[in-house]
């Protein structure tokens, strides 16, 4: 019996946005910021977390710098 990843109907959502605005990132912040949210939460329960939470704090990163 498989489990649903806790963090994929974020995941999807983020995939929905970003091909209504073309690839967009700006245009989707509201949805990725949830799906940082639940990767928060869920990051070690997560498939779709993997990578993103890194990425996440690769770009504050790259702003603060």
């Amino acid at each position: 019996m498989s489990t649903r990843d806790p963090c994929q109907t974020q995941a999807c959502e983020i995939q929905k946005c970003l091909q209504a605005y073309h690839y967009q990132e700006s245009k989707c912040q509201h949805v990725i910021e949830e799906m940082h949210k639940c990767c928060k939460i869920h990051a070690k329960r997560s498939v779709c977390c993997s990578g993103f939470l890194i990425k996440q704090e690769e770009k504050n990163k790259q702003f603060l710098d």
